[in-house]
């Protein structure tokens, strides 16, 4: 099976909404049947418009993509309920939500959202409940028919010395590269010049001297928000966000401006703008009292002692950034950057900031550099030092440097194989319907071939 769209059979029943507003000369009608569950064509031309307009690239076979997957969720969500697998109502729920944050930050704003839909927030989490239900339960028995598969050396090696040589991949050089960063905290004097200054905010809204929106783009420090007037839609639920942000919204009337809070980043105030339930829209102005170099020198002598144990060996590095890093991204994806694309530890330079390029020239392997300031994505100030694991050079494909890269590819393949055969042994047990007239798509072969079966 192709992995192009693959992604499209979760969004297909939730992005409808958007563009059936749009397409409304798309003639409706099933254009695949698994069991008792049936898949339409509208489900499938709205999939690809909505690829389309998020630029995606789309393939000339898409349809016959799209309705492949499809015939596939179906199948493995008729098995799953087969299996009782469990999937709970907060898990269909979580995933919801998050599909609607995702088309509300694509369209602007929830209102822009529901005018497009034609609908509400909870006419179109009700629509597509039941489609997210079988993509969760199709993607839990896909879980169980491959958690145990397994790779071994001799298969690994395998799977290389079938690739052409002379389709052999390139690779730049790439790294292993951990930290251990602490972020200093500013003089108590700072923090309450920061917090009167908030204060002074409040009070010029309160009395109308100026707007809200007026301070956020003058005064915030959140980028993210600052071109907006410091707007976010925001969720209760939603474990992304600082706690201490959505206690204070969540306690405020619409209109009202909390008092200043202090969250992970720094001050606020925030002030509730609309809310719906456990969903709000809201406005903040980030204030982050500045760092001097002072506690920036308190942070280096920090880590100078923690260095010092390092080259001892007196302290493991992870076991260190374990008890002595204060980097939020350390705690869920460990010591080592991580690449923002692929997730992978090992990465190209191009993929690293300036910062940590500039060090690299001057570590040689297993080494640990010297304390050194630098300032998060956010801009906060701190302290870092980094530690240099592993550095290949330039090269083509091969099994010694890239046997871990070789044994994914190499599982992920055998993964496919192991489904495709338990599709092959439960397609002839359900009865299958494929329209005809949907291209001539050589990967529904097998399905139209048990379709025929079916009615015989």
């Amino acid at each position: 099976m192709k992995k192009v769209f693959s992604f499209l059979l979760g969004l297909v029943g939730i992005t409808s909404f958007a563009t059936a507003q749009t397409q409304k000369a798309v003639a409706d009608k099933i254009v695949g049947v698994v069991g008792d569950r049936i898949i339409l064509y509208s489900d499938i031309k709205n999939a690809i418009a909505d690829a389309a307009r998020q630029g995606n690239p789309v393939p000339a076979d898409a349809e016959c993509q799209i309705l492949e997957q499809a015939l596939v969720s179906k199948l493995l969500m008729l098995q799953a309920e087969k299996d009782s697998l469990p999937v709970s109502d907060e898990e269909i729920e979580a995933e919801l939500d998050q599909r609607i944050r995702y088309f509300i930050n694509a369209y602007g704003s929830q209102q822009q959202l529901e005018t497009i839909a034609g609908k509400t927030i909870y006419q179109i989490k009700d629509d597509a409940r039941e489609s997210v239900r079988e993509n969760k339960l199709a993607q839990a028995m896909q879980r169980k028919i491959v958690e145990s598969v397994r790779i071994t050396p001799t298969e690994a090696k395998a799977y290389f010395d079938r690739i052409p040589k002379d389709s052999l991949p390139f690779f730049e050089t790439e790294v292993e590269i951990g930290q251990i960063a602490v972020f200093p905290k500013a003089s108590r004097d700072l923090e309450k010049y920061v917090i009167d200054e908030l204060n002074n905010y409040k009070k010029q809204v309160e009395m109308r001297i100026t707007s809200f929106d007026q301070l956020a783009k003058q005064y915030s420090e959140d980028p993210g928000s600052k071109d907006r007037g410091g707007q976010y839609q925001i969720n209760r639920t939603e474990k992304t966000w600082d706690p201490a942000f959505l206690s204070a919204a969540f306690r405020l009337k619409e209109g009202e401006i909390s008092p200043v809070i202090k969250s992970k980043f720094g001050y606020h105030i925030i002030q509730m703008v609309q809310r719906n339930g456990d969903d709000a829209i809201v406005k903040h102005i980030l204030r982050v009292p500045p760092v001097t170099d002072a506690e920036l020198a308190a942070g280096r002598s920090k880590l100078d002692s923690v260095r010092a144990k390092l080259i001892a060996g007196t302290l493991d590095f992870s076991t260190a950034a374990g008890r002595y890093s204060e980097d939020e991204a350390a705690k869920f994806s460990g010591p080592f950057i991580t690449s923002k694309t692929t997730g992978s530890t090992y990465l190209t330079i191009d993929e690293l900031d300036k910062d940590v390029v500039a060090q690299l020239d001057k570590l040689k392997l297993g080494e640990y550099s010297q304390p050194i300031n630098f300032a998060d994505e956010r801009g906060k100030k701190g302290v870092r030092i980094l530690y240099l694991k592993s550095r290949t050079e330039p090269h083509r494909m091969n099994m010694r440097d890239d046997y871990n890269k070789i044994a994914t590819a190499a599982l992920e393949e055998k993964k496919m194989q192991v489904l495709d055969k338990w599709m092959s042994n439960r397609i002839s047990t359900h009865y299958i319907m494929v329209d005809p007239t949907i291209g001539n798509c050589q990967q529904l072969e097998k399905w139209k071939g048990a379709a025929k079966l079916a009615t015989n």
